[in-house]
């Protein structure tokens, strides 16, 4: 018998071989082939073969081989880590390569760090990914492109946008894939004009670009609405030849939608010839964030249709976030249908719902979806802690933050802003310094956004002082930080410098808004400065080509009515070009209360009751009007009608941080721990202010009570409680801060000052209008408020 001998195979034929594979059935049988030939010990074909393992998802057997092999050099260690972070097994990829280092004399390269970086990005084991971009400065391998990216985007991925910044701005010629990586990164994590500024960067450096690139700056100009910087990438994506890939005439479909021109982005949709899911989502978001929701609901149902399996994107843009009022009913049909097809699941979905909701006010309704939501990302918690926030529940808006703190989620600008808005609401200075070193701590304090935000807070915490130098310090500001600062003088009675502020925006060249103009003249209004408030008008519609807002109007009518122009202020209503509504004609009235002109008060009262019946505000106003002209007879009449019409007054309340501990008080409180002690110094301080010249104001309590009683009743202002609360439990000499929910009353404004004088204490008192700063007797409003 004769037999036929069999030839060995060399290495390329198996290296070919393993190339040419599909299925993890051949790269077996290839195997088996290899160990027959007596190619398992030979390092190239074996690590050829752990490669083509794991891209077909067959991690188990490249382990099994990598474990066996006596002698596996750097490039297979770095195969079998890439492998296992591909296949999602990342902690693998981090103890192959402690085990590398720790039992080997091999030293890691560029790739090494490159893959167990990014798989360490995965886990999102932040300190782990600290300790590994230390490994790679160390090891020589910090400024490589390679290494570069996956630190970059480990970085934001932990939504550390200034350490990822740090190492961009270190490496010498970032690389296409580097810079879409920054780009891609900032808009994931909000980060919008950094993302261009990236882009501008690339074109000045003469980075080559691909559609990625486009795709991405794309988004960034899509959602800040920069239409003119949109049509200039589109320019220069059509004579580069990306115009036409479909994600990059995709990203313009967004853009043109974000910016309000749907009848471009129709034409864009059109152009594509079988436009798939991603196109469809674009135009059913651009639908919807126009306002046009009835189109959406219509491309949504073709969708249906084409593509049966629609993704969560599709139902993120038909959710109706933007323009919510009037859409609960679609708002909840959409959640239904998310329930019964799965995608409530996905956190993007859970979180659009939960933002529609809150701006619903269904805050109840939002929470419990939150809470419900197995996978919390970010975005989802600053959705809640914004819901809260944007609904005055100020309280839930910090103690979910507070609770993210606890579970260690770090957080990003948004939340960042978010939660200095809450402190700035509620007036937590304690609270707003406390996340202003947060902020530094994260490196967020450059973003335009929380600075922005720190101005605001500090503004409305009482320190404009501080608020300034967050303003002086910033190396970019846009208009909503000079809105900031200029509204911030304003609270304060800083007219002239709200003034130096707008006149340098101005002339920055700076874009004003309506809000510019309605904080300078809030500002002049609330100084007595009619002359520069007359000119910043006439500018506004003259000079700069603005057609005056309702709220425009109302600041003028408030600056002539509080300088006692009041025929000026009440001719100025009846030549408006529009309809006077209540802030115009509430205006008057609060002027014509502390002028004492009861003929216009009638006037403007009969025009708020009609326009505003349900406002209890303008009838107390009136019946004060009244009481203070003695005469109780009409006093007492307009008292009847809130009592008939179960109108009731927002009961006056007023918070004292002490120690970062807020305590509320509201009038003639008994119930404070410390009751006793409170109106023992409340008694102590009236006597000595008595000595010195203060007398109780009653002119606007009831009329139908003993003077005696009447000065009980005003001596226990929740303010002056609050007020000798602080003195207790503060050292001497140290500011006493409080907010107020309504506007101070003329008796508590008295009292304060003489505190001030007789304590010798700086008393900050925020109300609903302004802030008072009272030194040695005086008021820094000059009693005008």
């Amino acid at each position: 018998m004769f037999y036929r001998a069999i030839a060995k195979r060399d290495r390329n034929f198996f290296l070919k071989l393993i190339t040419n594979a599909t299925t993890q059935s051949h790269l077996r049988q290839t195997h088996a082939q290899i160990i027959l030939n007596g190619l398992n010990s030979d390092l190239a074909t074996v690590t050829k073969l752990v490669q083509k393992l794991s891209d077909l998802a067959a991690i188990s057997d490249a382990t099994l081989i990598c474990s066996n092999f006596p002698n596996p050099d750097l490039f297979l260690y770095n195969v079998i880590i890439r492998g296992f972070s591909r296949n999602n097994n990342h902690s693998n990829s981090l103890f192959i390569y402690r085990k590398l280092r720790q039992n080997t004399a091999l030293k890691p390269d560029n790739f090494t760090y490159a893959f167990v970086i990014s798989a360490a990005s995965k886990l999102l084991c932040e300190k782990v990914g600290s300790c590994l971009h230390g490994h790679a400065i160390v090891g020589g391998s910090g400024l490589d492109l390679f290494v570069g990216s996956a630190v970059v985007d480990m970085y934001l991925n932990f939504g550390k946008v200034g350490y990822a910044y740090k190492v961009f701005d270190e490496i010498p010629e970032p690389d296409t894939v580097l810079c879409n990586t920054m780009i891609s990164g900032s808009v994931k994590n909000g980060c919008f004009d950094e993302s261009i500024k990236v882009f501008k960067n690339m074109i000045l450096r003469e980075t080559r670009f691909d559609s990625t690139t486009f795709a991405a700056t794309l988004t960034a100009a899509a959602e800040l609405q920069e239409l003119k910087v949109g049509m200039a990438i589109e320019c220069l994506s059509i004579k580069l030849g990306f115009h036409w890939h479909v994600h990059v005439l995709t990203g313009f479909i967004s853009l043109y939608a974000k910016c309000g021109d749907m009848s471009t982005a129709r034409r864009l949709f059109e152009q594509i010839e079988h436009p798939d899911i991603i196109a469809y989502n674009a135009m059913i978001s651009g639908f919807s964030c126009n306002q046009e929701m009835e189109s959406a609901v219509d491309l949504f149902r073709e969708l249906l249709v084409s593509h049966p399996r629609v993704n969560s994107s599709t139902v993120v843009g038909l959710i109706p976030v933007f323009y919510p009022f009037g859409h609960l009913v679609l708002s909840s049909t959409i959640h239904c249908f998310c329930l019964k097809y799965g995608l409530i699941l996905k956190t993007s979905v859970a979180t659009a719902l939960v933002t529609v909701y809150s701006r619903l006010n269904e805050i109840d309704l939002a929470r419990k979806l939150f809470d419900e939501s197995p996978e919390k990302s970010l975005a989802a918690w600053n959705a809640m802690i914004s819901g809260y926030a944007q609904n005055g529940v100020t309280d839930n808006a910090i103690a979910l933050f507070q609770q993210m703190q606890k579970l260690k989620i770090p957080p990003n600008p948004t939340t960042i802003t978010t939660i200095l808005s809450a402190c700035a609401q509620l007036g937590a200075q304690s609270l707003g310094k406390w996340v202003h070193d947060l902020a530094k701590k994260e490196n967020f304090e450059s973003n335009i956004y929380v600075s922005t935000a720190l101005i605001d807070m500090y503004a409305k915490c009482g320190s404009i002082e501080e608020a300034r130098r967050v303003f002086d310090t910033m190396p970019e500001k846009n208009a909503v930080t000079w809105n900031a600062m200029i509204s911030g003088y304003g609270l304060h009675g800083h007219a002239h410098e709200a003034l130096k502020i707008f006149d340098e925006m101005v002339d920055s060249k700076v874009p004003l808004s309506g809000v510019s103009f309605v904080s300078v003249l809030y500002a002049c209004s609330h100084a007595g400065l009619v002359k520069e408030g007359e000119e910043i008008f006439h500018a506004m519609v003259q000079d700069h080509g603005f057609e005056p807002l309702p709220e425009h109007y109302a600041c003028m009518v408030d600056l002539l009515g509080r300088a006692g122009e009041l025929q000026k202020a009440f001719d100025f209503i009846m030549k408006m070009p529009v309809e006077p509504g209540p802030a115009m004609w509430g205006a008057l009235l609060s002027a014509c209360k502390t002028h004492k002109n009861i003929e216009l008060a009638r006037l403007a009262s009969d025009k708020l009751f009609e326009l505003d019946p349900e406002n209890v505000g303008y009838h107390v106003l009136l019946s004060n009007i009244h009481t203070a002209d003695k005469n109780y007879h009409e006093a007492a009449s307009v008292r009847q009608v809130v009592k008939n019409r179960n109108l009731a007054k927002t009961p006056g309340c007023t918070l004292i941080e002490i120690d970062k501990i807020p305590h509320v008080f509201t009038s003639g409180q008994q119930s404070h721990q410390e009751t006793e002690a409170i109106y023992a110094m409340l008694e102590k301080l009236m006597g000595k202010m008595r000595e010195a010249g203060f007398r109780t104001d009653t002119v606007t309590a009831l009329h139908d009570v003993e003077e005696e009683e009447k000065e009980l009743m005003v001596k226990v202002h929740s303010e002056k409680l609050a007020i000798a609360y602080g003195l207790m439990n503060t050292e001497r000499g140290s500011e006493i801060r409080i907010i107020k929910n309504l506007r101070v009353c003329i008796d508590c404004h008295n009292f304060t000052k003489f505190v001030s004088k007789i304590t010798e204490r700086v008393i900050v008192v925020r109300d609903a209008n302004r802030f008072h700063h009272f030194k040695d007797g005086q008021c820094s409003c000059g009693d005008y408020w």
